[in-house]
């Protein structure tokens, strides 16, 4: 059972997460649960209500979006339906019709696609389906909330006779206006409307001439406003139907309302179910906001943050444009409590916050901004202790609280407990409270929880430093500069740089020493040999970088002279056979030349071909030669290259099957659509798609449109259902 303190929740600020994604819904409802948010129960309702959020962002990757989840509140509506011959009025009914759709519409949509949102449809499943209200409503109140003509055969002839007297009455008042204009007896105006009724604007000298009744005059008194006597009867004969009529749309609304009224607590239901699907809207668009993920929940006690941001402190640096700085935390059996020292302002309270905040929004149903590769384990209880929390009411002071709020937490904590502390064992003299404290972390070891400290002690971080499971840290801090990093470091204890940073802020050097003179020397030498390993830390670091990137240069220069090298050999290699070819042309010319001056002087044609054939002949065996040469080197090159092309294809057949393992291993991850008639599938690493025809045992027929064919069902895969 997971119960998490409230004071736990104002500590780490975990209302105003609530008061934003209670400004993300959309209803008054959904805020409403919004801002109750709490931390779930158990660890099943936890996983689900992160399923749910993390289902509803992956719509907004799918064709088959979520439909809007908006409606009107019928909390008046329910209250009327509650009470006894009650009677609900028309635009009441037009809500209630709204919000069955709605909640249908989202029940349909939900088991359509059950296999995208497997998660929300169990959620929603649970709520019944039905369109008998809509249906209801809806044959007796048109779209405009207007009631029906035919809501009943009376009102329908009551409304049809309302409609013909209307008519008589435009006529008779036509005929009345007509006749007496021929008289003479209108005013210019000739007619005008006294509450609501037309009447003849009558010159005052002819009143006693024109029928009907006087209903006002002018201020001079010039004009009386009479209805003529013909549409004064048909009037009335109006005024008697309008009552039929409001008498029938009463009896009607009434008896719509006990058919509805059956049905209130489903209306009252599906109100819930919209207003929840509104929260789980919310914290969608609030993970978005932060570009946060559901990180794996692991079954084993563990902690590992990659990349966390405090989702407050990014929210309000992105409204300034200012740099949020993520941290990496972890926690497991080896390392389960952390202490973390360092300067004042250095980010050491941020990233204690952070990590409390992070777990008890994860266990209240919302995603957190971390690295996708993060893993998490939800704990029964979360402990804090931060600030002072002074109490005037109880007349504690802030050592006193910080006694009682660890002697709470010395009752509470086991081995499913988080603790966070910030300023462990402050308020007390330094050598008694560090005293006090050190036996507090003793006891959280020994009942094998899981916690961060931060502290100034120099006895919590040599017990950090010498117990096993126990780790120090330190929030990175220039030494130089006197600025803080905001980068948590693991493995060792961070120094006050109380001397340092009070130089910085202008305290005079001469007070600085006489402190230093005050203090134990082996105290100053401690503080001064952790600082000293820092700043040899700060420094390795930026040697180590400045190393890397010198050895990216050097590698990427090598390579460029091993290129250059390259084309230098090759034209090397070409000028070569151009000067040996110029030079065998020029011996060939000067045999040539030597044999033609022979047959120059002694004409000697039998000579001349006999010298010539030799020299073709020794010409020709050379070239021979050079091409068995040729045909070696190609020979080698070949086989050369088909040597690098079988390693190619033998690193790329391994990538191959190492990505396909893994592949295997997400596919075996992903839920198994079981197959149907008329689902659209293909063969495993194939491109064709078919239909399932026929289904038998665990064979199917495949349609694929020129052909059919009997292939095993696990041989399949799912590609869509129509």
């Amino acid at each position: 059972m997971i119960k998490i303190h409230p004071k736990t929740l104002k500590d780490l600020e975990f209302h105003t997460v609530c008061t934003q994604v209670q400004d993300i819904c959309i209803t008054e409802l959904g805020k409403q649960f919004a801002y109750e948010l709490q931390p779930f129960a158990t660890k099943d309702l936890t996983i689900n209500a992160l399923t749910r959020v993390q289902e509803y962002m992956s719509s907004w990757l799918k064709e088959s979006t979520i439909p809007n989840h908006g409606y009107d509140a019928i909390n008046r509506e329910l209250q009327l339906l509650g009470i006894e011959d009650s009677v609900l009025e028309t635009y009441s009914f037009r809500k209630l019709a709204s919000i069955s759709e709605s909640a249908n519409i989202h029940l349909r949509f939900f088991k359509k696609f059950k296999e995208h949102y497997p998660t929300l449809y169990q959620f929603v499943s649970e709520t019944e389906y039905t369109t008998a209200i809509v249906d209801t409503i809806n044959k007796v109140i048109d779209k405009y909330g207007e009631l029906k003509d035919d809501a009943s055969p009376l009102l329908q002839q009551t409304r049809r006779h309302i409609s013909i007297v209307k008519g008589k009455i435009n006529s008779s008042f036509t005929s009345a206006l007509s006749q007496y204009q021929g008289y003479g007896y209108l005013d210019e105006i000739r007619e005008s409307v006294v509450d609501n009724i037309r009447v003849l604007a009558v010159q005052a000298m002819h009143r006693r001439k024109v029928k009907g009744s006087i209903l006002g005059n002018s201020k001079t008194g010039s004009i009386v406003y009479i209805q003529p006597e013909a549409t004064q009867q048909h009037t009335r004969e109006l005024n008697n139907l309008q009552y039929e009529e409001k008498e029938e749309i009463k009896r009607i609304l009434k008896a719509l309302t006990d058919l509805v009224r059956p049905y209130d607590s489903l209306l009252s239901e599906y109100q819930t179910l919209l207003s929840h699907i509104d929260l789980i809207s919310a914290k969608a668009n609030y993970a978005k906001r932060l570009n946060a993920v559901l990180p794996a929940i692991s079954e084993t006690r563990e902690l590992e943050l990659k990349d966390a941001y405090h989702p407050l402190l990014f929210l309000n640096n992105e409204a300034k444009g200012e740099k949020t700085y993520p941290q990496d935390i972890i926690l497991n059996k080896d390392n389960r409590i952390i202490v973390i020292s360092g300067p004042n302002a250095g980010g050491k309270s941020i990233t204690l916050k952070t990590v409390g905040l992070l777990q008890v929004m994860l266990q209240s149903g919302l995603l957190i901004p971390v690295h996708e590769y993060s893993r998490v384990s939800l704990f029964n209880k979360i402990l804090t202790d931060i600030g002072d929390n002074q109490s005037i009411e109880n007349h504690l002071s802030t050592y006193s609280y910080r006694l009682k709020n660890m002697n709470y937490f010395l009752r509470k904590c086991d081995e499913n407990t988080l603790f966070l502390i910030d300023e462990f064992g402050t308020g007390s003299d330094p050598e008694l409270g560090g005293a006090l404290a050190e036996t507090f972390l003793e006891v959280f070891h020994e009942r094998e929880s899981y916690g961060i400290i931060t502290t100034h002690y120099a006895n919590l971080k040599k017990m950090a430093q010498e117990t096993e499971a126990i780790n120090n840290a330190n929030m990175l801090f220039d030494s130089r500069s006197l600025e803080p990093v905001y980068k948590l470091q693991m493995g060792e204890a961070g120094s006050s740089f109380t001397f340092e940073v009070a130089q910085k802020n202008g305290i005079p050097y001469s007070l600085i020493n006489r402190s230093k003179k005050k203090v134990e020397r082996g105290k100053i030498r401690f503080d001064k040999s952790i600082a000293k390993l820092q700043q040899q830390r700060s420094k390795l670091q930026k040697t180590t970088t400045a190393l890397e990137t010198k050895k990216q240069k050097a590698a990427s220069e090598q390579e460029k002279l091993a290129e250059i090298n390259d084309k230098v050999q090759a034209k090397l290699e070409s000028y070569q056979e151009l000067y040996d070819t110029h030079q065998r042309m020029i011996h060939l010319g000067t045999r040539v030349d030597t044999i033609a001056e022979k047959f120059f002087y002694n004409k000697n044609k039998k000579n001349l071909n006999s010298e010539l054939m030799k020299l073709i002949q020794i010409e020709n065996s050379k070239r021979q030669k050079q091409s068995v040469e040729k045909e070696r080197e190609e020979k080698r090159k070949q086989q050369k290259i088909k040597r690098e092309a079988q390693e190619k294809i033998k690193t790329i057949r391994e990538k191959k099957k190492v990505e396909k393992k893994k592949a295997e291993k997400i596919e075996a991850a992903k839920p198994k659509i079981s197959l149907k008639v008329g689902d659209k599938v293909r063969l495993q690493d194939g491109k064709a798609t078919g239909t399932i025809d026929k289904i038998e045992k665990d064979r199917a027929t495949v349609n694929y449109g020129i052909f059919t064919t009997d292939v095993s069902l696990n041989e399949l895969e799912f590609v869509s259902r129509p």
